[in-house]
């Protein structure tokens, strides 16, 4: 009983928690993140390879649920192991969870609200495109796309880019997308890209 009880009084590193917050943090977002790394770095090949997969139905929230379970199996694990698994075991150890599941969330809201809305409007080619045109030439459009999250942001770009006559796309958060194109392109033609038949876009 004594050996039983300084175990489940032991109190775990923050530091441990931190590091699991953050890679299951990090899981739902991996291919998001992988996506828009190599699609910046112009790597055709690697960047079809996750395009598909992040075309997959419900793939995003499958990575969710994922990182969730293994959120949680993670924290039935160290409290099994310190002989901890019960209502008691779980109050003396509120800080260890407390920790992991605010990693968690914090890796996510700082992924969503700031790294891929940011990283998703890096693109050199852009300005050369314009200046190519001429600005006389260009018209706009916004499109509002039901993506899952904003990490889907390069994958709209890249695709709409891809549409001959679309100069630039530019992404603003939550989901609205600034695509300037010239003449050789119609808005319904836009509208109609392969890209939008997965995620349903919208003017506004």
């Amino acid at each position: 009983m004594k050996n039983n009880s300084k175990a489940c009084c032991h109190t775990p590193k923050k530091s441990s928690s931190i590091k699991r917050g953050i890679l299951y943090g990090l899981l739902p977002h991996s291919f998001c993140i992988a996506f828009a790394v190599f699609s910046i770095l112009g790597v055709v090949g690697i960047t079809s390879f996750f395009r598909n997969l992040l075309l997959t139905p419900n793939f995003f929230q499958i990575l969710i649920g994922i990182s969730i379970i293994l959120a949680l199996w993670s924290a039935i694990i160290y409290l099994y192991q310190c002989k901890c698994l019960s209502i008691e075991g779980i109050k003396k150890n509120i800080r260890y969870l407390s920790v992991l599941i605010l990693s968690v969330v914090s890796v996510n809201l700082l992924l969503y609200l700031v790294v891929f809305p940011l990283t998703a409007n890096i693109n050199l080619r852009a300005k050369e495109n314009i200046n190519i045109v001429g600005q006389s030439n260009l018209s706009k459009i916004t499109l509002k796309v039901l993506v899952p999250c904003s990490g889907h942001a390069p994958l709209i770009i890249d695709e709409v880019r891809k549409i001959k006559g679309v100069i630039d796309v530019k992404f603003r958060f939550p989901n609205l997308f600034d695509v300037t194109y010239s003449k050789e392109v119609t808005e319904d033609q836009i509208l109609n890209s392969e890209i939008f038949k997965s995620f349903k876009a919208i003017k506004i």
